[in-house]
């Protein structure tokens, strides 16, 4: 996969966001530790059948830090811009202000299935783990994508996971932005 942009960045094009320089790759991966993965599924085309396709989704793994999240959590928050949009996890993290797995972004109704994949993630690399807090949130491909078939689940989950770097991102319709529209941008 191409890490050229079709298009400039807004930084390309002479505008930023804050008062700060930007830091090498102008990622989430700027900051030491983070780690992000992908997994893009597109097959299909035509009209849409649900629970078949066409299907235009995936899931994007963010890892905030090495090693054991269960066993070193790391502080957190939450801030709510638009109460709309399906999660699991938010809650807890709000009471508790720590993190305790990954992030993953991915389809509305594969949310759950992300979930549960991610609970799996964490109990086979330490089965010690008695109860867990997976945070997973969504994107809404639902103009693009068979949303009903939920194409997501445990092998995607696992794979994105695996595939969590440092470096450049990816951006763009890829892992759990697979099926967004940006009105443009």
């Amino acid at each position: 996969m191409s890490m050229t942009p079709t298009r400039p960045r807004l930084r390309e094009l002479g505008l930023g966001v804050g008062l700060l320089p930007p830091g090498r790759w102008n990622a989430i991966t700027d900051v030491p530790g983070v780690r992000v993965g992908h997994v893009t599924l597109i097959r299909g085309k035509g009209r849409l059948r649900p629970g078949q396709g066409p299907v235009r989704t995936g899931v994007t793994a963010i890892v905030p830090a090495p090693g054991n999240l269960f066993r070193n959590k790391l502080a957190a928050a939450v801030h709510i811009m638009n109460g709309y949009g399906k999660s699991v996890g938010l809650m807890q993290v709000t009471e508790t202000g720590r993190l305790e797995t990954p992030i993953l972004l991915t389809g509305t109704l594969n949310v759950w299935r992300a979930a549960d994949a991610l609970v799996d993630w964490v109990l086979a690399a330490d089965p010690k783990v008695y109860s867990v807090n997976p945070v997973v949130m969504e994107c809404s491909p639902h103009v693009f994508d068979d949303v009903a078939g939920r194409h997501v689940g445990r092998r995607e989950v696992f794979a994105a996971l695996e595939r969590a770097r440092s470096g450049p991102v990816a951006e763009g319709n890829v892992g759990g932005g697979t099926g967004m529209t940006a009105f443009g941008f």
